[in-house]
C-alpha cells in the first residue's frame, strides 16, 4: 500500500500524465504552443537558475520553463491562465501566501489547469535575509501553510510541492541551508523581462524576446500580478511557438520526505 506522500507523488505523476495527454488532444490544440514535456525534479538540495546560483535545470536548447510571482490577483491571474489555456501550455505559479487566502478560487484554477502551485513566502518581504532568521523563517512556514489550506483545505507538516522561490532572489546561507534540509528545492531564474519595470507589453515582449533568442533556454521569470505581463502572455506564447521554442513543465520527483518544522 502506498504511504500518503507516496500515493500524492503517484496522484500528481498521473495527473500531470493525463493532463499532458488531454491538452495535447483536446480540440482546438493542434497547431497550439503546447507542453513538449513534463520534466520530474528532485528537490532535495536543489537551487537552480543562473541569476541566482551557478546551475540551472537540464533543459536542450530551445526549451524554457515558464513561472509566475507573486500572485494570485484578480483579473491578472485569470488572464494569465486563460492565455495559457489558449495555447495549451503548463506553467509554475509561485504564489504569495496572503494572496493565496484572499483568492482561493483562483489557486483552484491554476489547479484546474494543470499547472504546478508553488510558494513564494507569506508576505513577500524585500528580502527574506534581511529579516532576522526566526522571522523568515516564520514567513516562510506561513506561506506554505496559508497556500495549502487555500488550495487544497489542509496543510500538513511538509508543503504539498516542495518548490520555493525567494521574493527578489533575498537568501541567505541559513535560509536556504533551513530549506534544504527541509527538502525543498529553491529556484531562481535564468532570464526575465524586468516587468517590474513600467514598460509596454510590446516593449515588454521584445526585450524579452531578444533576452532569450540570446540565452536559447532556461527559466522565465515573470509576475502575473502585473498587468502590462497579463496584456503581453498571449503574444509571448505565439511568439515561442512561431520560433519553436519548447515549453518543460516542472513537477516534484521522488518521495515527498519534507522533514516537519521544529
Amino acid at each position: 500500500m502506498l504511504g500518503r506522500s507516496q500515493g500524492f507523488r503517484a496522484a500528481l505523476i498521473l495527473a500531470s500524465c493525463f493532463l499532458s495527454g488531454a491538452v495535447m488532444a483536446a480540440p482546438g490544440c493542434e497547431g497550439r504552443l503546447g507542453t513538449a514535456r513534463v520534466l520530474e525534479v528532485d528537490p532535495h538540495h536543489l537551487q537552480v537558475g543562473t541569476k541566482q546560483f551557478p546551475q540551472t535545470l537540464d533543459l536542450a536548447d530551445g526549451e524554457v520553463v515558464l513561472t509566475f510571482d507573486d500572485g494570485p490577483r484578480p483579473g491578472t491571474t485569470s488572464a494569465v491562465l486563460k492565455a495559457l489555456a489558449q495555447e495549451c501550455t503548463r506553467a509554475t505559479f509561485f504564489v504569495v501566501g496572503r494572496n493565496a487566502s484572499a483568492h482561493p478560487a483562483l489557486l483552484k484554477q491554476i489547479l484546474a489547469g494543470g499547472h504546478t502551485l508553488a510558494y513564494h513566502s507569506q508576505t513577500h518581504p524585500m528580502t527574506l535575509a534581511d529579516l532576522p532568521f526566526d522571522k523568515a523563517v516564520a514567513d516562510i512556514e506561513k506561506g506554505f501553510s496559508a497556500t495549502d489550506k487555500a488550495a487544497y483545505g489542509s496543510a500538513g507538516a511538509q508543503p504539498r510541492v516542495p518548490f520555493f522561490r525567494f521574493p527578489g532572489f533575498g537568501s541567505s546561507p541559513a535560509l536556504l541551508a533551513y530549506l534544504d534540509k527541509r527538502g525543498v528545492g529553491v529556484f531562481g531564474a535564468d532570464l526575465w523581462a524586468g516587468d517590474w519595470n513600467p514598460m509596454t507589453p510590446d516593449q515588454q515582449l521584445k526585450l524579452l524576446m531578444e533576452r532569450l533568442d540570446r540565452q536559447r533556454r532556461g527559466i522565465i521569470l515573470l509576475h502575473d500580478t502585473r498587468d502590462q505581463t497579463a496584456k503581453m502572455v498571449p503574444a509571448f506564447l505565439v511568439a515561442l511557438r512561431e520560433k519553436g521554442y519548447r515549453v518543460v513543465h516542472i513537477v516534484p520527483a521522488g518521495p515527498m520526505t519534507a522533514a516537519a518544522p521544529r
